[in-house]
């Protein structure tokens, strides 16, 4: 059985190799952990690709969830303890060793599979309504790709922010996921133009920010979406990098913010890490946020996993189980 996921060239799909490797013991401040489901990311197909240029070889996966097999000094951790992660290197495996730093514990009533569809994703989510842009009570929110792994936890937040939310999808099936996610209007953005839709739906005035993952087929549409002033959170590339920008621009459609967010700026500290996980955990248990699973692969099909995400055939999250 194949313990990890390697890749030793980059490229498509195709370069992913199940291979066994050696996991070490854990040094003080780490965690040896039983990986029971690692995520799959759009940024693991920006690495595998080489667009995130990472040394050969390496093991994919920002993100997981487990049990403590056995942990180093100084971790405040114990063998037994579930944990989850993300943000660090080598989750597509069976056994990871995992800074502790990084870890959380995860709550009983969450299920490990699901702590693991939550992280990375979850706290991308988080911190683009409550610290990208606070969203508020009466804010207008504009979410692309809104049945996508991140997009229906955000619809969810910003809904239980006050928000409304617009949301755009391809298919009639996402449609009716963004709808029972809570989006207040669905633009299919396949056969509508969704930036004149957005300013009929806001009385011509634009939404006060778009969450954008796609990137290169909307940036220009998510721009003639905002009001004066608005931003335009710009935190994925999932159809290709964006073209530079002018700044002109900006002052052109109306004084715009633009900002490109990544996790790590937005988990800095202990202090961050653990209230971000915490307020999606506390949604969890109290039913307030559904973290929708779209796939699960065994190790040896993770090039399939990435075939269907880069193909836009999923919805939700998806999952590598060991």
């Amino acid at each position: 059985m194949p313990t990890a996921v390697q890749v030793t060239k980059t490229g498509g799909p195709e370069v992913l190799e199940a291979a066994e490797v050696d996991v070490r013991a854990p040094e003080a401040g780490e965690l040896l952990v039983d990986v029971a489901a690692a995520g799959v990311n759009y940024i693991d197909t920006y690495q595998r690709q080489g667009i995130y240029p990472i040394d050969l070889p390496f093991v994919l996966g920002l993100e997981g969830a487990g049990t403590v097999v056995e942990a180093g000094a100084d971790t405040g951790f114990e063998a037994g303890d579930r944990v989850a992660w993300q943000g660090d290197l080598g989750s597509y495996a069976a056994r990871k060793v995992v800074p502790a730093s990084i870890a959380v514990k995860v709550p009983e009533g969450v299920s490990l599979e699901t702590a693991a569809a939550i992280m990375l994703q979850g706290m991308t989510a988080h911190y683009l309504v409550a610290s990208t842009f606070e969203v508020k009570p009466g804010h207008d929110v504009l979410v692309h790709a809104a049945a996508g792994g991140v997009g229906l936890l955000l619809v969810q937040l910003a809904k239980a922010r006050g928000a409304r939310v617009i949301g755009t999808v391809s298919t009639e099936e996402k449609e009716k996921l963004a709808r029972e996610a809570g989006a207040d209007e669905v633009i299919r953005y396949d056969r509508d133009d969704f930036a004149k839709v957005t300013r009929e739906l806001t009385g011509g005035e634009g939404v006060d920010v778009v969450y954008d993952g796609v990137g290169k087929d909307t940036v220009d549409g998510s721009l003639a979406s905002l009001k004066i002033r608005g931003l335009l959170a710009l935190f994925g590339a999932a159809s290709g990098p964006v073209p530079p920008i002018d700044p002109q621009r900006l002052n052109s459609g109306g004084s715009l913010y633009l900002t490109r967010p990544t996790s790590a700026h937005y988990t800095r500290s202990r202090e961050e890490i653990d209230w971000r996980s915490k307020e999606l955990f506390d949604a969890i248990l109290a039913g307030d946020l559904t973290v929708r699973i779209g796939g699960k692969y065994p190790l040896a099909d993770a090039r399939k996993a990435h075939e269907d995400l880069q193909g836009r055939r999923t919805t939700g999250k998806l999952l590598l189980i060991p």
